[in-house]
C-alpha cells in the first residue's frame, strides 16, 4: 500500500483553498466580467457584435484546454447573459453556447494535437454556425426574416478576433488560471 507524503496528508490552508478555487473560476467569472464591459456604452462601432464573439471564443477555447472550469450550469448562465444583453430571447444564446461547448468538448482529443490554423478554422466553421443559428433562431421567433448583416458582422468578428483572444487566454491557462500552481 502506497503512503502518503505529510505534505498530501495535511488539509489545504484556507488561503490554498482559496487560490485554488480562484483559479477554478477565472474562466467563467472572466467571461461574465467581459461580457458586461461589453454591455457598457463605449460607443465603439459594432461593439454589440463583440459580446457573442467574445463568448463564442472562450466557450471553445476552455472547452478545449480546461472543460472542468466551465462547467454545463455556468456556459447557461453565460448564454441567458447574453441574451439579456442582446435583447434576444432568453434561452437562446444558453442553447447555442451548450451546443457549441458539447460540441468542442466531443472533438476536444482530435483539436488539442492540432496546430492552431487548423484551430482557427474549426473555429471558424463553429462561429458561422453558432451566429447562423442564432440569426435563424431569433428569425423564427420572430416571425420575419430579419438582416443577416448583424450576425455576418458577429461571426467576422469572432473569427478576425480569435488570434488575439485565444494568445491572451493561453497566457491566462499557463500563469493566473493554472490550477496545477495553486
Amino acid at each position: 500500500m502506497a503512503r502518503l507524503s505529510a505534505s498530501a496528508r495535511r488539509p489545504l490552508s484556507l488561503w490554498r483553498r482559496l487560490d485554488l478555487a480562484a483559479r477554478w473560476l477565472f474562466p467563467s467569472v472572466t467571461l461574465l466580467a467581459g461580457l458586461l464591459a461589453l454591455g457598457l456604452p463605449f460607443g465603439l462601432p459594432g461593439q454589440a457584435s463583440l459580446r457573442p464573439a467574445l463568448a463564442v471564443g472562450c466557450v471553445f477555447f476552455w472547452s478545449i484546454y480546461r472543460p472542468a472550469s466551465l462547467p454545463a450550469a455556468l456556459t447557461g448562465v453565460i448564454g441567458l447573459v447574453l441574451d439579456l444583453l442582446d435583447y434576444t430571447p432568453p434561452g437562446l444564446w444558453a442553447v447555442l453556447l451548450l451546443c457549441l461547448q458539447w460540441l468542442t468538448i466531443a472533438l476536444r482529443h482530435q483539436l488539442v494535437g492540432m496546430k492552431f490554423r487548423l484551430i482557427w478554422a474549426v473555429f471558424a466553421g463553429f462561429a458561422l454556425g453558432a451566429m447562423t443559428l442564432a440569426w435563424a433562431g431569433q428569425s423564427l421567433l420572430c416571425a420575419t426574416l430579419l438582416p443577416i448583416w448583424p450576425s455576418a458582422l458577429a461571426a467576422g468578428a469572432a473569427i478576425a478576433l480569435y488570434p488575439a483572444l485565444a494568445a491572451g487566454l493561453i497566457r491566462a491557462h499557463r500563469g493566473a488560471a493554472a490550477v496545477e500552481l495553486a
